[in-house]
C-alpha cells in the first residue's frame, strides 16, 4: 500500500467552477470566485474585510505592511513555526524576536511573551498550531498593554475555534493558507482577513499594488492612481474558482478530516498510556480542526526508526519544521527570547502522520499497524468505534 502525506481531497465541483471562470472571460483576480470566496471568510470568521492572496506568505506580508513593520522593530513569535512567518518581517527590515513554545499545545508560551518585550515590540505574531488556538485571551490583553498590533498566523487554522470564536478573528489581522496540504485548499492561494476597521482601506490599496482601483470601480473616486505601496497579491479567478468549490464543502471536509483525527487518537491510546508516545493535546476550551495528527516520541533515535519503518512500508510520514532560531537565516536576521528547550525537544522528536479527508479506514488502519509494530504494541480500536 502507498499512502502519500496529504493526499488530494476534491468535492466534484472544482473542474465545473474553472469552466466556468474560463468562459466567463474574467481570468484576472477579484472576479465573482474572488468575491464569493471573501464573502464566505467575512461571514464565517466575522472579519471586517478579507482579501484573497496568492498564499498565505503573501497575506503575511501584507499585515505586516499594514502593521508599519519599519527597519530595527521588534515582532514576537514562535520559533517552531514555518519560515513566512518571520519572512515577512525581515522583508521590511523588522527583527523576529523568538519565544519558546507550550509543553501542551506546541502553540507560543504566551507566559514568556511579556519578557520579550521591549521599546522596539511592534507586534506579536501567534501561531495556531495544528488549528488548536493560542491562548488569545493572554495576548490580546498584553498587545492592549504595550499597544502592540497582533498579527494571527492562522495558516492552519481554518474553522477552528478558541472559546467558541473563530480563530482568525482575535488580532488585528489573520492570515490563513489555502496551500495544497491544507485542510482546504486550492493548490496555492492565501487570505488575509482584517479585523481592525481602520487597516481596511489601505489594506484594499496594498492588495491592488498600491492603487485606489478598488474605491474607483465603487465609485468613490473618479480615476485610479497609485497612492502607496503594493504588490500583485490577487490571485487568479482560477485559483478562486477551485477554493469556492472546496469552501462550499468546508465543514464537510473537516467532519471527513476529523474521522482520520480520532481513528489515530484512539488507536494510540495505549502508546501515551505505555508513555513511549504523546498524542495532541487539545484544551477543552479549544475546537481543533484535525489539521495534523503527530507523536511525539521519547527521542530522536526513536523517530527516526519509525519515520524510517514507515517508508520502508510505503507510508509517506514526516517530521515539521526546524526551529527558526537554529537556522541560518534565523541567527543572522533575528534574536532569541529566554530558553527554546520545548521548541528544540519538539523539533527532535515529532512524526507528522498522513491526514486527508479522503483517507480510507482500511489506510488509516495499515498506518496505525505500522506504528504500532515499531514499539510491538496493540491497537486499541474496537469494532464498536469503526
Amino acid at each position: 500500500m502507498k499512502i502519500p502525506f496529504s493526499p488530494l481531497h476534491v468535492t466534484g465541483q472544482e473542474l465545473e467552477y474553472v469552466y466556468q471562470a474560463v468562459t466567463s472571460g474574467q481570468l484576472a483576480g477579484d472576479g465573482s470566485f474572488t468575491q464569493k470566496c471573501q464573502s464566505w471568510l467575512e461571514e464565517t470568521i466575522g472579519s471586517q474585510k478579507a482579501l484573497l492572496t496568492n498564499s498565505c506568505t503573501a497575506a503575511l506580508e501584507m499585515a505586516a505592511i499594514l502593521a508599519n513593520i519599519q527597519p530595527g522593530d521588534e515582532v514576537i513569535l514562535p520559533s517552531f513555526t514555518f519560515v513566512s512567518t518571520a519572512n515577512a518581517i525581515v522583508l521590511r527590515g523588522g527583527v523576529p524576536v523568538f519565544v519558546d513554545i507550550r509543553p501542551d499545545t506546541l502553540n507560543l508560551d504566551e507566559s514568556k511573551v511579556e519578557a520579550a518585550i521591549t521599546p522596539k515590540t511592534k507586534a506579536i505574531s501567534p501561531v495556531h498550531y495544528a488549528g488548536v488556538g493560542c491562548e488569545m485571551n493572554e495576548l490580546m490583553t498584553l498587545a492592549k498593554q504595550y499597544q502592540l498590533t497582533v498579527i494571527e498566523d492562522a495558516a492552519q487554522g481554518i474553522l477552528a475555534t478558541y472559546e467558541n470564536q473563530p480563530i482568525g478573528s482575535f488580532g488585528d489581522m489573520a492570515a490563513f493558507s489555502f496551500h495544497a496540504t491544507k485542510n482546504i485548499v486550492s493548490g496555492e492561494g492565501g487570505a488575509l482577513v482584517i479585523n481592525n476597521p481602520t487597516l481596511v482601506e489601505r489594506a484594499e490599496i496594498i492588495w491592488e499594488k498600491g492603487t485606489n482601483r478598488s474605491q474607483f470601480f465603487r465609485g468613490e473616486v473618479d480615476k485610479y492612481t497609485w497612492v502607496d505601496i503594493g504588490s500583485s497579491f490577487l490571485p487568479s479567478e482560477l485559483t478562486a474558482a477551485f477554493l469556492w468549490a472546496q469552501l462550499q464543502q468546508a465543514k464537510e471536509i473537516n467532519q471527513q478530516r476529523m474521522r482520520v483525527w480520532q481513528q489515530y487518537h484512539k488507536a494510540f491510546e495505549g502508546l501515551e498510556l505505555a508513555s513511549k508516545v504523546r498524542r495532541p493535546c487539545i484544551p477543552t476550551h479549544c475546537q481543533h480542526n484535525a489539521h495534523i495528527y503527530y507523536l511525539l516520541t521519547n527521542n530522536v533515535d526513536t523517530r527516526t526508526e519509525l519515520l524510517a519503518r514507515l517508508k520502508a512500508a510505503g507510508i509517506q510520514a514526516t517530521f515539521h519544521y526546524v526551529p527558526l532560531h537554529s537556522s541560518p537565516a534565523g541567527q543572522k536576521f533575528g534574536r532569541v527570547s529566554g530558553g527554546m528547550s520545548v521548541t528544540n525537544m519538539t523539533s527532535d522528536r515529532m512524526v507528522r502522520l498522513p491526514l486527508s479527508a479522503s483517507l480510507t479506514v482500511d489506510q488509516v488502519d495499515y498506518i496505525i499497524a505500522t506504528v504500532l509494530d515499531v514499539f510491538n504494541a496493540k491497537s486499541t480500536l474496537t469494532e464498536a468505534y469503526r
